[in-house]
């Protein structure tokens, strides 16, 4: 029986699809345009490409029908944390109006903690209302992904790396291929991990490593600047408040249980991820 996947044309979505799709599953791959030309790669890498609205159960039940598991992910970063609330609903009721076998649902590390960071709160929610249905289900929760600082290629560029973080404070994150094959992992044995809620984390680099890292791969030298927090406080409340947790307290993954609860994994060191990826080579900085 196939594995529905939502979102499958996104970060984490596609990471999933991939996943099934290298450990031999068949894939329905639930985007929201089929014509799209990532939803006409997915078909072409062999995933069956259906039609489905995260604000619409119906459709996502139908998607559901006939599956023998469903990865579903929600987001706030499009239409906002009252729309990631809807997103989730829609999702639990469809899973239950379709009486599918296995849900799981991503979430985020810490999630469950009271963080008060906005978007960890109504991924919370969302996870409030799986337990409250009783569904058989299971969450995946990430940490921060690697591939965040792809989002920073022009500060690379200019040979500098800045985030509102001590530059000594770890950082746990989670290359997304890796996190795919985890619910793949999870997917591949129910019984094991219906009812389980897994934080995943691969490596634990600081942000002055980040940077060294990067600069090494990059072929050039890019410093670490750390940025005041506080100006996020009015531009964007909700990474001030993510930000200030990661300094305050960070994520509290236990790295080598994961390691042993998951050994097929391959953990991608955050070095080996870096090496992976293209940068552009950083201008030499007048001093």
């Amino acid at each position: 029986m196939p594995i529905a996947v939502l979102g499958a044309t996104g970060g984490q979505g596609g990471a999933v699809v991939a996943a099934l799709l290298e450990a031999g599953r068949a894939v329905r791959a639930v985007v929201r345009d089929p014509r799209s030309g990532r939803a006409r790669a997915l078909a072409s890498a062999g995933a069956d490409v259906v039609a489905g609205d995260l604000f619409d159960a119906a459709s996502l039940a139908d998607a559901f029908r006939g599956m023998a598991a469903a990865f579903a992910v929600t987001t706030p970063f499009q239409d906002g944390l009252d729309a990631e609330v809807a997103q989730g609903a829609a999702i639990v009721r469809a899973a239950a109006d379709a009486a599918l076998p296995h849900l799981v649902l991503a979430s985020v590390a810490s999630a469950n903690r009271g963080t008060g960071v906005p978007h960890f709160e109504t991924k919370a929610r969302t996870e409030e209302l799986l337990a409250e249905s009783g569904l058989p289900a299971t969450v995946v929760a990430p940490t921060y992904f690697y591939d965040n600082a792809l989002g920073a290629l022009d500060e690379v560029a200019a040979g500098v790396l800045t985030m509102p973080l001590p530059g000594d404070t770890p950082l746990q994150q989670v290359a997304r291929q890796d996190l795919g094959r985890v619910v793949a992992a999870v997917v591949a044995d129910p019984d094991r991990w219906i009812g389980q809620r897994i934080e995943v984390a691969g490596d634990d680099p600081t942000p002055v490593r980040m940077a060294a890292e990067i600069g090494r791969a990059a072929g050039g030298t890019v410093a670490f600047r750390r940025t005041p927090l506080e100006d996020l406080r009015t531009a964007n409340p909700d990474m001030f408040a993510m930000y200030g947790f990661l300094t305050d307290t960070g994520y509290q993954v236990d790295l080598e249980a994961l390691r042993t609860q998951f050994p097929t994994v391959p953990w991608t060191p955050y070095a080996a991820w870096v090496d992976a990826q293209k940068w552009p080579t950083p201008r030499v900085r007048e001093t």
